[in-house]
């Protein structure tokens, strides 16, 4: 069954008696060509309310968007987009964190190294994969990967779809402020393309802890920012109810990030979202990272260095022009 938002009510009605028309024609025998014309009309209508609402959705309604839970996870991505994938696991210093995944494999022909988060899609998988909320263990797999990565000469795709980091007190005992900062680091550092993919919530620093890369593509309806909105509108206005107003003040929307030079393209989603359409969604979240990879490999490790450094010192930077006396 499709799970519907607070905002789709009107387009969830009009579905709804789409396939109440559909089992009444199958049921009835009823008149094949006029079923069919009143089914083509109700599917018009549907979906030009969708393409309405998804064109002027609100930053709060964008965050609903992004944590949809059938948005497609890590694990769908590498099942559609890499090939002989071999998943590696635990840190070699505490244990496995199954929050954060990754291993080897072919994209699209070829070899790379592809890592993200994975919050899981039922009840026991969520658990499983603690909701996508990484410990120090994660992100330590993570630098351990990257490691490869630069020694293999192997190029890096991250998935970003995280509220944060786990904030537990096994966690934090652990090093978690240590793990994200050395991992971050560990980005930054590399001598082979990074490229990360905003796939869903890309939360705190135990997102930026995997997306520190050369180029950082985020999907039209995902969200990217220092803390959840909730979390901001407890710390500003002591009501996590207000998380709308927060949402909107933060500038978490990807249009808003392109725009302050924060993320560097904004890959298009299915009208209703990435999670009406998976795999359409997944095939051009492909061809984009595709198109990134292609622009990144001819650079040599110092250059891919240089351009990785220079696109974060250009975040927030303004220009002005000088005035004449």
């Amino acid at each position: 069954m499709r799970t519907y938002l607070d905002f789709e009510k009107s387009v969830a009605e009009i579905e709804t008696k789409i396939e109440e028309l559909a089992a009444l024609a199958e049921a009835s025998g009823a008149d094949a060509i006029s079923q069919g014309v009143e089914l083509s009309r109700l599917k018009a209508k549907a979906e030009k309310q969708l393409a309405d609402i998804y064109a002027k959705l609100d930053p709060w309604q964008k965050t609903q968007v992004a944590r949809h839970q059938d948005r497609p996870r890590f694990r769908d991505y590498v099942a559609a987009l890499v090939t002989d994938f071999i998943e590696l696991s635990g840190d070699r210093k505490y244990g496995e964190d199954a929050a954060i995944l990754g291993g080897t494999g072919k994209f699209m022909g070829r070899p790379v190294l592809v890592l993200g988060h994975e919050k899981g899609r039922t009840t026991q998988d969520r658990l499983k994969h603690n909701f996508g909320m990484a410990r120090p263990e994660g992100y330590r797999k993570a630098v351990r990967l990257m490691d490869l990565a630069d020694r293999f000469s192997l190029p890096v795709v991250s998935f970003v779809d995280t509220a944060g980091a786990y904030p537990g007190i096994g966690a934090e005992e652990r090093g978690q402020a240590e793990a994200i900062a050395r991992s971050t680091e560990r980005c930054l550092t590399l001598g082979v393309p990074m490229v990360a993919v905003i796939a869903g919530e890309g939360g705190s620093g135990g997102a930026i802890a995997i997306a520190a890369a050369n180029k950082v593509l985020m999907l039209e309806h995902s969200i990217y920012s220092v803390i959840s909105p909730e979390g901001a509108a407890s710390i500003l206005w002591k009501d996590a109810a207000r998380a709308k107003d927060a949402a909107t003040a933060m500038k978490i929307t990807a249009q808003d990030l392109l725009e302050l030079k924060v993320i560097d393209q904004i890959i298009k989603e299915p009208i209703g979202g990435a999670h009406r359409e998976a795999s359409a969604a997944v095939a051009t979240v492909g061809a984009a990272v595709a198109e990134a990879l292609d622009e990144l490999l001819p650079l040599s490790p110092d250059e891919v260095r240089a351009q990785r450094r220079d696109r974060f010192m250009a975040i927030g930077r303004f220009e002005t022009e000088a005035i004449s006396a």
